[in-house]
């Protein structure tokens, strides 16, 4: 007898596979990477979600079904957020801040911080437990602080930090501890305590800029580009001169814009 073909595909794995290639595409160059994260993206936010818009866990033979949990929502908001900065397209950042929103509104914990596996609209349990630990993928709450930190940046959304920390808060001692146990969430510790440059491009062909932002690895920065569209880091960015313009920001603070790709690679050191 042939055994069984577990053949169901799950929204918090899809959404790791466009975080994946949509990073790969950015730095490479790879048209093809990206068309392949745009398009698991945009199933799972066609097919695995309820008619109300809510996430699901899990699709197969054509059918989505079981309430998605809390690595379902934080996976997705990164993914969407890394395909933002790779395509500025704004519908993925919009994207992005439903799915935080939502998450926030049905998993976190206002008492004791961090969030629930579960949803608040979930079958009852025994216990609300929480998916701490980064093995062997990232843990619900580290994905959800990294993720939140980093549309913090996008948006100068105090709340979203708020809830970020609340995880970092509950955890930090733990991760210091167990470090191999918590990979996901140091690099959210870390974000946090950097100096966090937001860098917004705008402007008719920005990828001589792209290029150098994207040069070396720089895990203390976010990106924006083209239209403001609903994306408060673009708000008020205008070319210089007509010229494609470069803003380097702390806090939605910026320095004077800069029409060469050159001068960017300064001030991002």
């Amino acid at each position: 007898m042939w055994p069984g073909l577990d053949d169901k595909r799950l929204t918090a794995w899809n959404a790791l596979a466009v975080s994946a290639l949509a990073d790969a595409a950015a730095v490479l160059e790879r048209s093809d990477y990206l068309e392949a994260a745009e398009r698991c993206a945009e199933f799972v936010l066609r097919e695995l979600r309820d008619e109300s818009g809510r996430l699901l866990r899990t699709y197969k033979d054509g059918q989505a079904k079981l309430n998605a949990y809390l690595e379902d929502h934080a996976f997705v908001v990164e993914a969407l957020l890394s395909l933002y900065e790779a395509t500025f397209d704004p519908r993925w950042f919009a994207a992005a801040r439903e799915t935080a929103d939502a998450m926030i509104a049905r998993f976190a914990d206002d008492q004791r911080g961090g969030f629930f596996e579960t949803s608040s609209d979930h079958e009852r349990l025994v216990a609300r437990r929480k998916d701490l630990e980064d093995n062997p993928i990232p843990a619900g709450n580290s994905s959800a602080a990294y993720g939140l930190l980093r549309l913090a940046a996008l948006t100068g959304e105090h709340d979203y930090e708020r809830r970020a920390v609340s995880v970092l808060r509950l955890l930090h001692l733990a991760a210091v501890q167990h470090p191999q146990a918590f990979a996901h969430l140091l690099q959210a510790l870390d974000f946090h305590f950097a100096r966090v440059k937001e860098v917004a491009l705008v402007g008719d062909d920005t990828r001589p800029f792209e290029r150098v932002v994207r040069s070396r690895f720089r895990p203390h920065l976010v990106l924006a580009g083209g239209e403001e569209d609903g994306v408060p880091l673009l708000a008020g960015r205008e070319p210089v001169d007509g010229r494609p313009a470069a803003y380097v920001c702390e806090q939605l603070a910026c320095k004077r814009p800069v029409p060469e790709s050159g001068e960017l690679g300064g001030l991002l050191g």
